[in-house]
């Protein structure tokens, strides 16, 4: 499903883009500034003359500290704060193993991750978000761009998933994250990181 047939299936956003910034105490010409977008294009949003693709959602959430989801004006169910150990299940795809460490569905996704050695070959990863890792066992490679950085246990890292990037274990036994990422919510973006059947790098 694309992203223009996605919106066409949800109640307009404007209402929601609008009481958010006043929420917020910005201006449209703060805001507009802060994402990157004119304040024309922005009151175009926030009148429902135009939808807002995916990352001016993200862009627009992080700057009212909020989530996709409220900004989409979603109800949230209620849902547990503190995920027990005994009802974490291990996942696996293409070779990593991921565990929930988070409640589900939130605009914000946590995980556990094992990362074996050789498992992600070349694939690089560019997508819409944020993503935090920390490295809790192990030696992690991880390419930013251009640029290619080393991390052992207690390194952490925190960067923009539109930058091209690239994760790899370095040793042979692999290496264990904490993994944090902001994505639409979305069946793929649960499992991000390693190779997924059917998903585009």
């Amino acid at each position: 499903m694309s992203s223009s047939e996605a919106f066409t299936e949800l109640p307009s956003v404007a209402p929601q883009l609008r009481a958010l910034r006043r929420r917020a105490s910005l201006t449209l010409e703060a805001a507009a500034g802060a994402a990157g977008l004119s304040p024309a294009h922005l009151s175009r949003l926030e009148t429902g003359q135009r939808q807002p693709s995916l990352p001016m959602l993200l862009a627009l959430a992080r700057i009212y500290g909020t989530t996709v989801s409220e900004l989409l004006g979603e109800t949230v169910a209620e849902r547990d704060s503190v995920v027990r150990a005994a009802d974490m299940e291990p996942t696996e795809a293409g070779g990593w193993t991921y565990v929930q460490a988070g409640a589900p569905g939130r605009g914000m996704q946590a995980l556990r991750v094992r990362v074996p050695h050789g498992s992600q070959g070349d694939i690089v990863r560019v997508h819409p978000g944020e993503e935090w890792l920390y490295v809790l066992k192990g030696r992690l490679r991880l390419r930013l761009g251009d640029t290619t950085h080393r991390l052992g246990p207690g390194d952490s890292a925190h960067f923009d998933s539109l930058t091209p990037h690239r994760i790899a274990a370095q040793d042979p036994d692999g290496v264990e994250l904490l993994f944090v990422h902001t994505l639409l919510q979305s069946p793929t973006a649960t499992l991000c990181l390693g190779p997924t059947p059917g998903e585009t790098p």
